[in-house]
């Protein structure tokens, strides 16, 4: 199995899949958590890129990946939906409050 082997097509029916369950019973049923750094943006809807790239391999590979067999970072999840044609966004935030930010601008 080549984890990083996902197509768009795949990518299209995971996301199919969570928009027909919700996002708590897709991540509940693949066993994967909220995204902390990386959304897969797609017709305007964000989208947990781990999640939905693990999921794309049900299609591609004959099962779906465990959140335990790769990252959701820029190098795994967020790249293999780059190369399958979707756009990635960092969601990552500083753990400043509001005060602390303005601070430091």
């Amino acid at each position: 199995m080549r984890k990083e082997a996902i197509t768009q097509e795949s990518v299209l029916k995971a996301i199919a899949e969570h928009d027909e369950l919700g996002r708590d019973a897709f991540l509940a049923k693949y066993g994967f958590k909220e995204a902390r750094s990386y959304v897969v943006v797609h017709e305007g809807q964000e989208y947990d890129s781990k999640a939905i790239a693990g999921v794309a391999h049900t299609w591609d590979q004959g099962r779906p990946l465990r959140s335990d067999e790769f990252s959701g970072g820029k190098e795994h999840a967020a790249a293999w939906l780059k190369r399958a044609g979707f756009h990635v966004k960092s969601i990552k935030t500083p753990d400043w409050a509001r005060d602390e930010i303005i601070l430091a601008c």
